[in-house]
């Protein structure tokens, strides 16, 4: 409507986010910054990082999460600087996160947490395509520790490991991860999907197809896309981790043991 009061904006600061993949397979830290392409403003570049050795090639388990997140901090803190935000690409409440956000100032979110908090905002009721059985009472727990429970109509699996995501007949794996969605959304009732691993970040187009996401039926999320998106906001209104509380760093307390190789 004419007359109404409007603002264009002019920000030119660049932005610059730190992607990281805490398992070892760099196709997955690929496929993730393919799928940035078409929706990375200007000014804003996102740079993929991939866990170096010993970390896992895929994370699939508690202890899984524990070697990545050790792996991955001891590399990253180092470059830190060089970065405004950063994004943990696995889908899980995974340690890195916390752990970053001690010894970082610039935000850090994961693309579970930044999916799930897009799906409260975005419909009513949540649910996520979970890749096995391990994965879906993990994401479930996850679910409950980020207090969205009462949100959620809880997971479906497709039966696949995550390495699987990418071996297997693209065909089959698109299948497999639609029909899981459309679960979701016909048999229990979610009006937002998120795609619960990074392994999936390209597969969205297809569960869009399948839940009817054009007609706005519901919603599919991909937390790689959002949690980008998520940082480059909170970087632009000059936002950091707060230090005041349980994000206050343990470097000092560490340095004071003899323990400043950690």
């Amino acid at each position: 409507m004419s007359g109404l009061p409007s603002v264009t904006g002019s920000s030119t600061k660049s932005i610059n986010i730190l992607l990281i993949n805490p398992n070892g397979t760099l196709s997955m830290t690929e496929a993730c910054l393919r799928s940035l392409e078409a929706t990375l403003p200007p000014h804003c570049t996102v740079t993929g990082f991939t866990a170096p050795h010993p970390t896992p090639s895929a994370i699939e388990g508690h202890l899984d999460g524990i070697f990545s997140a050790a792996a991955a901090a001891r590399a990253v803190i180092p470059i830190a600087s060089d970065y405004d935000a950063f994004l943990v690409a696995c889908f899980s409440a995974h340690p890195l996160i916390n752990a970053l956000r001690e010894e970082l100032s610039g935000p850090v979110i994961g693309i579970m947490e930044a999916a799930l908090y897009s799906a409260r905002i975005l419909g009513g009721r949540l649910g996520i395509v979970a890749t096995g059985a391990r994965s879906k009472i993990m994401h479930e727990d996850a679910i409950r520790y980020y207090g969205l429970d009462g949100f959620s109509v809880g997971c479906e699996t497709t039966g696949l490991g995550v390495l699987e995501l990418e071996r297997l007949p693209r065909d089959k794996v698109l299948g497999l991860v639609g029909e899981a969605a459309r679960r979701l959304v016909q048999d229990k009732g979610a009006d937002c999907i998120a795609l619960g691993c990074a392994g999936m970040t390209e597969m969205k187009v297809r569960c869009e197809e399948t839940v009817g996401a054009k007609e706005a039926t519901a919603q599919v999320i991909d937390g790689v896309g959002v949690g980008v998106q998520l940082l480059i906001g909170l970087v632009r209104e000059g936002h950091l981790t707060a230090k005041g509380g349980v994000y206050r760093s343990s470097q000092d307390g560490r340095k004071a043991r003899g323990q400043d190789w950690v």
